[in-house]
């Protein structure tokens, strides 16, 4: 780096050199649609290979910086050879790319590896994600989304790790560690890019793409942390959120993107936007025309806009001439692009080896750390009369029923593009392989899987939704179903959303199971038969009667390509559920949004009887879920009983596994600051440890409760704020902890 100017001398030299339409080209990142050759969506397919030929035109002509969606080495090296030839000075091209939770291997959903609570294998799972990916030649993953969302009818919740900001915190930045590793540059690792810059996960209603009006108050203590988190660990992108945020859309929101991201979270990589939100600056009736959007978008922060045709920056030259937008303000963009194509590499090592990649594509251990990732995302929500694990030996006849259970496309979830059918693992496939001959695995669809309503924004890509066969009989599929079950000693019902109900443009207006599924259920449970639901989902479903009438639910999510194995491996108890809730999960739609860190009102006696219909209290607790063994916590204490402002206290407690069998428990400790310039949450996770006990063994598990901790943003002052008074401490197994302790902070 040249001393002064924060860039290297290369980066310098070519600023001087370029013309201004090089420049803008470098601010511009195209999508290469490059369909399935098999897709059946003519006309859709058609303009998309009209866009493609025209990205490639202008990439050999030097107008375009980055690329999104190649993903074959053979294409990459290709593209990359038209970038740096069709441009005087030989720049590489940046390729992007949508790695969320996997590449060629399939990991859990980013919602079921925030429920591992365990930073560790959420950082190597998105190690192996970003090792495949840079083997065929993306340079950058637009992930980790770490949007907090505390209303499940928004799909995008599936991407992110859910209501709190403390979990969220941990997770964003271990996601960041394992795409980016411990700087920009690191050999076989990408640019870690979090998104949506701020608040989409607070979308109204749970609509996706609509607005959102949030609080300042919320902005700081809630929905800010995770990003301050992804900062902090070195993310080297953000890219900034689609909608109106209080009224202005984000991506032209220069307080949003300039004071809070730059100035306060001290962020020094790039900015790139959503798909198309710098021309949709124009859409929103923000600005009045593409040039307008152009500027705003410039001189708000964003550095690079994402686009599928004719980029808002496209225009912006006129502005120059103008004085709407200085040369110092599109050279510093052009300069964060230059230099992270420069740390990255791609100046002296453009291309990449076609054979190592499908080497490393293949390389057997990934799916090992996928199978384990999916074991520890399992959440187990109820277990009457130890119905979990199964015994394999007394087990004769298994029913494995649903239209899920077979299901190779939903079992890795959505966000997945370049996975491979043939080695992912169904959960009938992981009880068949599990038992190998030992009982006898009937499988039975019961009913076809329902359909969207509207459909999915993804469908182009083919191979999206399975379907029950041509000649499938709703009636006798219902009914097969149900006499499997009775003769069977024991059912296994998948059931759950189809991969395609969830995501992006995927949000839902209630929760139910859906199509005929319910029915489904119900009447299996009727047999007398007993009943494990395995559930896949990446939100809360209605799961009122379920609660109720079903021994064994286990949440599995979308667990990925090795979840079948997982699975079965979960059920015979080869491996114990250790996953806990990363969302408080609601008895109805009626109770959302909904989340643990409520503040008191001036009822507090009925604070959790506000509906006359119904519990107000949710299903199950945030943090909440079950094992194969119990724990019993005791002697919890404080090592002072007063501290002064900067002090941290610490809280021990005993933790003791009770059962026959080691396991895994999730220490959680809450915290309530009883008054001060604001009111504070009755609760709220600061901290968390998970930790391995063995049967019969005790551990003291010691937690920290630093100034951070207790420091919040007050709309009182517009300010963070520190301050004396009296600290409840709560330390157990999920946000209902029992176990009560107390201590006063003094100035």
């Amino acid at each position: 780096m040249s001393e002064g100017t924060g860039f290297s001398a290369r980066v310098e030299e070519l600023i001087d050199a370029m013309s201004t339409q090089e420049k803008i080209g470098q601010l511009i990142q195209y999508f290469y649609f490059k369909l399935p050759a098999d897709t059946d969506l003519a006309a859709t397919s058609e303009g998309m290979r009209e866009q493609t030929r025209m990205v490639e035109e202008q990439l050999a002509q030097g107008r375009a910086g980055a690329l999104l969606f190649v993903r074959d080495p053979a294409d990459v090296n290709r593209l990359q050879r038209a970038a740096i030839e069709g441009n005087r000075h030989g720049i590489p091209a940046l390729f992007g790319y949508d790695v969320i939770h996997g590449f060629r291997t399939v990991f859990p959903v980013p919602i079921g590896l925030a429920a591992t609570w365990d930073e560790s294998i959420i950082e190597e799972a998105q190690s192996v994600a970003a090792r495949e990916a840079r083997a065929v030649g993306i340079h950058w993953a637009f992930a980790p989304m770490v949007d907090i969302a505390r209303d499940p009818r928004w799909g995008r919740m599936i991407e992110g790790a859910g209501e709190d900001p403390l979990l969220g915190s941990v997770v964003a930045a271990a996601q960041v560690r394992g795409f980016q590793g411990e700087r920009l540059g690191v050999p076989g690792r990408l640019i870690a890019g979090p998104k949506h810059f701020l608040g989409y996960g607070a979308a109204l209603g749970g609509r996706d793409y609509d607005e959102v009006d949030l609080s300042d108050q919320e902005i700081w203590n809630t929905y800010l942390p995770p990003f301050r988190a992804a900062v902090e660990a070195g993310a080297g992108n953000i890219m900034a959120a689609y909608m109106d945020l209080n009224g202005v859309p984000a991506t032209g929101n220069r307080w949003l993107l300039t004071d809070v991201l730059r100035d306060e979270l001290g962020f020094d990589g790039f900015v790139v936007s959503d798909a198309d939100s710098v021309r949709d600056l124009f859409t929103h009736h923000f600005a009045s025309d593409l040039t307008d959007a152009g500027v705003r978008g410039l001189n708000a922060g964003v550095d690079l806009e994402m686009t599928a045709f004719d980029p808002a920056f496209s225009h912006i030259e006129d502005a120059l001439a103008d004085g709407r937008l200085t040369v110092e303000r599109l050279d510093q963009s052009v300069r964060r692009l230059l230099c992270v194509k420069e740390q990255l590499g791609l100046f002296e090592s453009p291309y990449v080896d076609e054979d190592e990649a499908q080497r490393i594509l293949s390389a057997p251990e990934h799916r090992v750390v996928a199978r384990r990732a999916a074991e520890q995302a399992a959440v187990l929500l109820r277990n009457e009369g130890g119905l979990l694990p199964l015994d394999a030996d007394r087990v004769g006849t298994v029913a494995v029923i649903g239209p899920l259970a077979d299901s190779r496309r939903d079992i890795i979830g959505p966000w997945v593009f370049d996975h491979d059918s043939s080695e992912t693992v169904t959960v009938v496939d992981g009880i068949r392989t599990y038992l190998d001959g030992r009982a006898q695995v009937v499988f039975e669809r019961g009913v076809a899987e329902p359909k969207r309503g509207t459909p999915s924004i993804f469908d182009v890509w083919g191979d999206h939704s399975p379907s029950a066969p041509a000649d499938f009989d709703p009636q006798a599929a219902f009914q097969a179903a149900i006499d499997a079950a009775t003769v069977a000693d024991v059912a296994v019902m998948v059931l759950g959303e189809q991969q395609d109900m969830i995501g992006e443009n995927a949000s839902r207006s209630e929760l139910h199971l859906p199509g005929d599924q319910q029915r489904l259920l119900e009447a299996v449970v009727a047999t007398g038969t007993p009943v494990v639901l395995v559930l896949m989902s990446g939100r809360p479903l209605d799961l009122r009667w379920a609660a109720e009438h079903v021994p064994a639910i286990l949440e599995v999510w979308y667990p990925g390509t090795q979840g079948g194995t997982a699975v079965a491996n979960l059920l015979f108890g080869d491996t114990a559920p250790a996953g806990r809730l990363p969302f408080t999960w609601p008895r109805s739609v009626g109770q959302v949004p909904i989340h643990h860190a409520v503040t008191r009102s001036h009822a507090p006696a009925t604070q959790f009887q506000r509906y006359w219909n119904e519990e107000s209290v949710p299903l199950f607790p945030f943090g909440y879920g079950l094992g194969y063994t119990s724990f019993e916590y005791a002697d919890l204490r404080l090592d002072a009983d007063t501290v002064g402002l900067d002090q941290t206290i610490t809280v021990s407690v005993d933790v003791t596994n009770t059962g026959d069998r080691d396991g895994v428990e999730v220490v959680q400790l809450y915290l309530h600051q009883r008054y001060g310039t604001s009111s504070r949450p009755l609760r709220q996770l600061k901290a968390f440890q998970r930790v391995h006990v063995a049967a019969g063994a005790t551990e003291t598990i010691t937690l920290a409760v630093g100034p951070d901790a207790r420091r919040y943003w007050s709309a009182a002052t517009r300010d963070w704020v520190l301050e004396p008074s009296v600290f409840d401490v709560w330390v157990g197994s999920d946000a209902t902890a029992q176990l009560h302790a107390e201590f006063t902070v003094i100035e």
